[in-house]
């Protein structure tokens, strides 16, 4: 067993950099397609709204030396009311960012791949329907993303039964963020409409 936890740790913040300039660059390089400053804007506040969902309130599970947190409710949230691009880099980046600041910079580049696809495929369905039926079905592809991609890294470091004992607990973080998720997008779609004007 290798503990990738432990070789990424003086990584994170590199990565993190990394990632951040490749995103400026596509947005920038689609600009017609999006509105640069705002759409750059919005990523990097919903960033800061799941780097802070995913640091304030952390359950430790000491099995694989990570945590359940309830950064999934944004991750969700900003995939589906802003779509795949902003998704992707909120979910990703904030979620990893709140690895690092929050004493996990190990966890940071898998949290990184596992949630900013969770964010790419929720905001990829949400854009076909803003119905609650729809959003729960992005919910639902995003949350079994995040925790398929956490038991595989987790399989691979510690294997299949120590990574087995993390499925119920992360399976219970993606219920919620399904829930408040879907919650918080409904409302803001239907009070705040012009909100989709931004990106």
């Amino acid at each position: 067993m290798v503990d990738l936890t432990e070789i990424l740790k003086p990584y994170g913040w590199w990565v993190l950099g990394g990632v951040t300039v490749l995103y400026i660059a596509y947005v920038y390089a689609n600009r017609k397609k999006f509105r640069s400053a705002s759409t750059l804007a919005l990523s990097g506040i919903l960033a800061a709204l799941v780097t802070v969902a995913t640091t304030i309130i952390r359950v430790p599970t000491p099995t694989t030396g990570g945590y359940l947190n309830f950064g999934d409710t944004m991750v969700m949230f900003s995939a589906m009311v802003f779509g795949p691009v902003i998704g992707v880099f909120a979910g990703g980046v904030g979620s990893a960012l709140g690895d690092i600041t929050g004493g996990y910079p190990g966890w940071a580049p898998i949290t990184l791949v596992v949630k900013g696809l969770e964010g790419l495929l929720v905001g990829y369905i949400a854009m076909r329907g803003d119905s609650t039926g729809n959003l729960v079905v992005a919910g639902v592809v995003g949350g079994t993303i995040m925790v398929l991609g956490y038991l595989s890294f987790e399989a691979y470091m510690f294997g299949i039964p120590v990574a087995l004992t993390e499925v119920p607990g992360n399976t219970l973080q993606a219920v919620t963020g399904i829930l408040v998720g879907t919650a918080l997008a409904k409302v803001i779609k239907k009070r705040y409409p012009e909100v989709l004007d931004l990106i």
